[in-house]
């Protein structure tokens, strides 16, 4: 049941730099100061930042390997009125990095959840790649697994609007392999490498040519932004299909109309959907 009695503990999911220091908020820096705890992923990283600031906050960590167990303690920290700070290695938490978990748990139990906003990896990345025009997609990381990652990368294929993923240095060329073999070697790509940091890179390509490129730079963490597809890839919906479509999309949601289209026609979910969504936007 949600604790009320007395309750006056909030979490607050705190963005912190993506590698310059400078890039956090005032706001950011209020909350650090005066919260009563910080769950950081680890101690050790988020010690530089408040150090850099003569923030002397208590850190405890929380990190994907503790973090069900941890959320118990949060929670009674909470229940005694504490002010509790969430934050990740970098950026904001709880994306692609630990704290969801945590975050579920604190509004289930009826505590205020407070975001202070601030770096990005992946806006940072799609804002300075000029592939941000027709909406974008956030993937975060795609599977570890070349056989896997390209299974996730088909389900993506046909939409049309930009494909933003992380990945690893250790895996980027690898991944960039399958990004052209699933997406096709034409289509236009942005890596951004070590965002803000001193190194800070952001190359531009067709997927077609990037293995080369990456070839002497694959250092540091990675954001690759990917355009959508382009009208003329998703053909593959039949005239009986977009007639099909039509007439369920005047009666029911979007979701199921795609649904039940493709159980009609037996075309893909992922064609008629994606001639759906410019549809629509050719009418706006």
């Amino acid at each position: 049941m949600p604790y009320s009695i007395g309750m006056k503990g909030s979490l607050y999911v705190v963005a912190t730099p993506i590698g310059n220091l400078g890039d956090i908020t005032l706001r950011a820096l209020d909350v650090l100061k005066s919260a009563d705890v910080v769950a950081a992923e680890d101690t050790r990283t988020t010690s530089v930042l408040l150090n850099h600031y003569a923030i002397s906050t208590r850190l405890i960590s929380l990190h994907k390997h503790n973090e069900k167990e941890r959320c118990a303690a949060v929670l009674d920290l909470l229940k005694e009125g504490r002010k509790v700070v969430l934050v990740s290695d970098a950026g904001t938490p709880a994306i692609s990095d630990p704290g969801a978990l945590l975050v579920q748990a604190a509004r289930e139990a009826g505590f205020d959840v407070s975001p202070i906003p601030g770096a990005n990896a992946a806006i940072a990345a799609l804002c300075a790649s000029g592939l941000s025009e027709d909406g974008f997609l956030f993937a975060g990381f795609l599977p570890s697994k070349s056989s896997a990652r390209k299974k996730a990368l088909d389900s993506l294929k046909d939409l049309p609007f930009s494909l933003v993923f992380f990945e690893a240095p250790h895996r980027i060329i690898e991944c960039a392999k399958d990004l052209a073999e699933i997406l096709g070697g034409q289509r236009r790509a942005v890596f951004a490498r070590e965002i803000t940091k001193r190194f800070e890179t952001i190359h531009s390509c067709s997927l077609l040519d990037a293995q080369n490129w990456l070839e002497t730079q694959a250092r540091g963490e990675f954001v690759v932004v990917v355009e959508g597809a382009r009208l003329e890839k998703l053909e593959g919906v039949s005239e009986e299909g977009k007639r099909v479509l039509e007439i369920l999309l005047e009666s029911v949601p979007l979701a199921q109309a795609v649904k039940l289209a493709s159980k009609i026609t037996g075309e893909g979910k992922n064609a008629l959907y994606a001639h759906a969504l410019i549809q629509e936007k050719g009418e706006e």
